[in-house]
């Protein structure tokens, strides 16, 4: 019996399945906002290289099995999966493929179903190891990129610490415990390494994973120190254009309902529309909208967050952002937009915020000659209104 025709026969099928049991997989969420494609991407380069080791008639070349693995790999590692997640999916093909082939092998001789079934094994294992390897180079990769960036932003960041002493015991509890994260696994990683290069276990995978985590969470809090840093030195010029408002809400918008439906957060936008473009920095305005926009994401873990652009007059507009999260005590609010200020409330103090996020914000709007409310009610919600005028002028410095 011919299994590598079988297999080529049946190639699309066990696709559609595979496909289809990652997505019902609920231990394989970097799949859940995948397109079908994107989850496909190299199996089936994977499934012909199978066809081909099946065949008698071919030689058991493996170097399309090494091709298509490693750049499954390397996508994988770009579209934020973890270890885990792509053993389990090759553990889902396995089982998809001998599912669906399990009718043709009961018809086989037993020594023909041994060899196709120790083949597709030997092709499943050899992808897999090959898959964890580029994806621990793509990793590795990106260690070495956010190594780099950090570096170059170390003289900065010690001129930055100096100039707010005051405030330096704040920044070395914030900045001590990814900082110390990063330099212990990094070593006990690379020790490890030296030791035995050619294995990647899912330990040392975790590693890598803990350090990236730590490493993207100090690289933020050092943009938004240095970001902080530029406004305070009056280092950032504005730039006028035209601009459509809604569409950067828009955007914005679609940049950030991923973040909203992980936590099954609804964005509802009403934006008026028969206003034309307003003449203000469209970068500084949509930094204040991404900003207001993810942190109702961030403290909001159930029902909405609502977007309202309107017109207040010939000379004025405003936009709001109102959410359905832990909300702001009165006390708190009247520090909220200070830099380094953490409010009293424990579930405020996430481990990926910076704390820096508000206090960037009220300087952009100043910068933007505007001004910015808050209404808010612990454990009801909170709303930031940004009102700015609909023609920005420069001012002579």
């Amino acid at each position: 019996m011919d299994f590598s025709q079988l297999l080529t026969d049946r190639t699309d099928t066990i696709i559609d399945k595979w496909v289809t049991a990652v997505r019902q997989d609920r231990r394989i969420e970097s799949a859940d906002n995948l397109s079908y494609s994107a989850i496909k991407n190299h199996i089936p380069f994977v499934l012909k290289a199978m066809v081909t080791v099946l065949s008698t008639s071919q030689g058991n070349d493996f170097k399309s099995i090494v091709t298509a693995s490693w750049q499954h790999g390397v996508i994988r590692a770009t579209q934020g999966f973890d270890s885990a997640e792509i053993a389990r999916e090759y553990h889902h093909l396995r089982t998809v493929i001998f599912d669906i082939m399990q009718a043709d092998l009961l018809q086989a001789k037993p020594t023909d179903i041994i060899r196709a079934m120790r083949l597709i094994n030997t092709v499943i294992d050899e992808a897999i190891a090959r898959c964890f390897n580029s994806y621990v180079d793509e990793r590795l990769r990106e260690l070495e990129h956010l190594q780099n960036t950090l570096t170059l932003h170390n003289q900065e960041l010690t001129r930055l610490v100096n100039a707010h002493r005051e405030h330096f015991s704040l920044l070395t509890h914030d900045l001590k415990q990814p900082l110390a994260s990063i330099i212990g696994y990094s070593d006990l990683f690379l020790r490890e390494h030296k030791k035995n290069p050619v294995t990647n276990t899912y330990h040392n995978i975790e590693h890598i994973e803990r350090v990236l985590r730590n490493g993207r969470h100090l690289l933020r809090l050092i943009n938004d120190l240095l970001e902080l840093s530029r406004y305070e030195a009056g280092q950032i010029k504005i730039e006028l254009t035209s601009t459509d408002v809604c569409e950067i809400i828009s955007n914005v918008c679609e940049m950030l309902e991923p973040l909203a439906a992980e936590k099954k957060l609804s964005l509802v936008v009403d934006c008026e529309q028969n206003y034309q473009k307003i003449i203000t920095d469209a970068f500084q305005l949509q930094q204040v909208i991404t900003n207001l926009v993810s942190n109702a994401i961030r403290y909001t873990e159930s029902g909405s967050i609502h977007i309202i652009s309107h017109v207040l007059d010939n000379q004025k507009w405003e936009f709001a952002v109102s959410d359905t999260g832990i909300g702001i005590t009165p006390e708190d609010q009247k520090h909220i937009f200070e830099p380094y200020f953490r409010c009293n409330n424990q579930k405020s103090h996430l481990p990926d915020s910076t704390g820096l996020g508000l206090a960037i914000v009220s300087r952009s709007v100043k910068l933007l000659q505007g001004e910015i409310k808050l209404v808010s009610q612990p454990e009801i919600g909170s709303t930031f209104t940004v009102i700015l005028p609909l023609q920005l002028e420069m001012k002579e410095s």
